[in-house]
C-alpha cells in the first residue's frame, strides 16, 4: 500500500468513526465530496483493501508482450544491429524486421535490459547557432571525414556536402583518403544533379587554399601580388562559385554534426546492405541519401532557388581535372609525368608551333587530353624520347676573300712613269691634267 493509498484509509476511517465531516475530507485531500462517499461507503462493505487501484498487479491489455520484448533485446544483441543507436534501431526494425514499436517503447525495453545508447547526449554548453541561408544554393557546405564507415576495420575517406538552407545532402563519394579526385565528384553530383551553387564553404586545407596565401604581407597585395590557384580553386572560378573559407571547424558546424550522424547510421547500413567495396558503397550512397533526406532534411524560408545551369558552352570533364603547362618539342611531343606523349587529331598528329605552350589535362574520367589554340585534342604515349631533327638550315658558302694592293702598288701611285711618257707624247698639256684626274679617281675607286 502506497502513502498515498494510507491517508486515503485514514480520512475513510475518521469519516466511519464520524471525527471528520465529509467537507473536510474533501477540503484536506483535495478530493471531491462525491468520491469520499464512494471511498466511505467501500471501506464499509470490502474494508481497507478498497482503497487500493483494482489494476494493480493485472497486466495492461495493451501490453508488449514478453516474446516482443525479447525479439528486441535479441536482435539488439545481433551483429547486424549492435552497433546502432536507440532511435536508428527503431527504425531499422521497423523497416527490416516489420515489428512496430514506438521510440519510447524501445528505449525502455532496451534500457530496462541494460543497454546503452551511443548517442546518449550529455549535457553541453549552449553556444548560438549562425542562422540558415533562406533559398537553396546560397551556400552549400563541403567536407570530409576519415572513419572506419566499413565493420572490417578498414578507414575511408567519405567526402559530402549539404545545402546549409535546408540540411539535405548534395553529394557524398568515398576514397581512400582526403583527395582533390574526392571534392572533384563531389561537385560534379551537385553541378550535374542540382545546378551551380553561388558560394562553396570549405576548410583551409592546401586542396582548397595555397599556404602561401598567408605568407603574402600588405605591401605585396598593395603591389598587385597574387598567390596562384589550387587546382580546385581554379576549377571553381571557371564555374563561377564563390570560395568561403572556414577558420574553424566550429564555423562549419551543420557539416560537422551530419559526420556524428552519419558515423553512427553508415556503418550499420551499409553491414546490413553486406557491402564491402568501394565501389559497392559508391552506388549504394545514392539510396541512402535519398532516405536520409526524406527524414531530416528542412523546408527553407524562402521556396526560390539560386541554383544555376551549366552553361551549354562548356564541358565538365574539361574544368573539373588538373591542369599543367607544358612546352612542345618539335614533331607536336611533350614530356608529362616522366613520360613522353604527342599530339594528335583524329588519328594524325596535330602540327603544333614548336616551343608553344599547351595545357595538359588530366583526370580519372577523360584520361590525358591537351589544350591548344582554343582546341582540346588527344594524345598518343611514346615508348621512347623522341629523336632530336637534324637541322636542315645550311651555312651559306663563303665569299672569295678580296686581296687588296699594298701602298707602294703601282696602281697606288699618282701616274707610272710609262703612262707619264705616252701621256707626254699623245696629249696636250690641258688633256694630261684631265687624264690625271680620271686616273686618280680609278685609283680611289681600287
Amino acid at each position: 500500500m502506497t502513502q498515498e493509498e494510507r491517508n486515503k484509509l485514514y480520512i475513510a476511517r475518521s469519516l466511519i468513526e464520524g471525527k471528520m465531516t465529509i467537507r473536510e475530507a474533501a477540503e484536506a485531500s483535495g478530493l471531491s465530496e462525491r468520491q469520499w462517499k464512494r471511498i466511505k461507503k467501500g471501506v464499509k462493505e470490502h474494508g481497507d483493501a478498497f482503497v487500493i487501484h483494482k489494476n494493480r498487479g493485472r497486466k495492461p491489455k495493451h501490453a508488449i508482450s514478453d516474446d516482443v520484448k525479447s525479439q528486441v533485446i535479441n536482435l539488439k544483441k545481433s551483429e547486424k544491429y549492435v552497433k546502432a543507436n536507440f532511435s536508428h534501431f527503431q527504425e531499422l526494425i521497423s523497416e527490416y524486421e516489420s515489428i512496430e514499436l514506438s521510440k519510447p517503447t524501445v528505449y525502455r525495453i532496451l534500457a530496462s535490459s541494460g543497454f546503452t545508447s551511443p548517442k546518449k547526449h550529455s549535457h553541453r554548453n549552449p553556444h548560438r547557432r549562425r542562422k540558415r541561408k533562406p533559398r537553396r544554393g546560397m551556400l552549400v557546405i563541403a567536407d570530409a571525414s576519415p572513419h572506419r564507415w566499413f565493420l572490417d576495420n578498414r578507414e575511408f575517406s567519405l567526402h559530402g556536402a549539404i545545402d546549409d538552407a535546408t540540411g539535405e545532402i548534395l553529394s557524398l563519394f568515398f576514397t581512400p583518403n582526403e583527395c582533390l579526385e574526392g571534392y572533384f565528384e563531389v561537385v560534379r553530383d551537385i553541378v550535374t544533379m542540382h545546378g551551380i551553387p553561388l558560394a562553396l564553404y570549405v576548410d583551409r586545407h592546401t586542396i582548397f587554399r595555397s599556404p602561401n596565401t598567408d605568407k603574402l604581407s600588405i605591401e605585396d597585395e598593395l603591389s598587385g601580388k597574387r598567390v596562384k590557384d589550387t587546382q580546385f580553386g581554379r576549377a571553381m572560378r571557371e564555374l563561377g562559385i564563390n570560395l568561403i573559407y572556414a577558420k574553424t571547424p566550429q564555423a562549419k558546424g551543420r557539416i560537422e554534426r551530419l559526420w556524428e550522424t552519419l558515423q553512427s547510421r553508415l556503418p550499420v547500413e551499409l553491414n546490413i546492405a553486406g557491402i564491402k567495396t568501394v565501389d559497392e558503397a559508391n552506388a549504394f550512397l545514392k539510396a541512402f541519401i535519398a532516405k536520409y533526406n526524406q527524414r531530416f532534411a528542412v523546408t527553407p524560408e524562402d521556396p526560390g532557388i539560386d541554383f544555376r545551369p551549366l552553361d551549354e558552352s562548356l564541358n565538365l570533364d574539361y574544368i573539373l581535372c588538373t591542369k599543367e603547362i607544358r612546352q612542345a618539342d618539335n614533331g607536336s611531343t611533350f614530356s608529362y609525368g616522366g613520360n613522353f606523349y604527342r599530339v594528335i587529331r583524329n588519328g594524325k598528329t596535330m602540327p603544333v608551333i614548336p616551343k608553344a605552350k599547351i595545357t595538359v589535362l588530366k583526370s580519372s574520367k577523360i584520361g590525358i587530353m591537351v589544350e591548344y589554340s582554343g582546341a582540346i585534342y588527344g594524345v598518343e604515349k611514346l615508348e621512347e624520347k623522341p629523336k632530336k631533327q637534324p637541322k636542315t638550315n645550311e651555312k651559306p658558302a663563303k665569299k672569295p676573300k678580296t686581296t687588296v694592293p699594298p701602298k707602294e702598288h703601282p696602281w697606288r701611285s699618282k701616274l707610272s712613269a710609262r703612262t707619264q711618257s705616252l701621256t707626254a707624247s699623245f696629249v696636250e698639256e690641258s688633256d694630261r691634267e684631265i687624264l690625271e684626274a680620271l686616273y686618280s679617281s680609278r685609283l680611289a675607286w681600287r
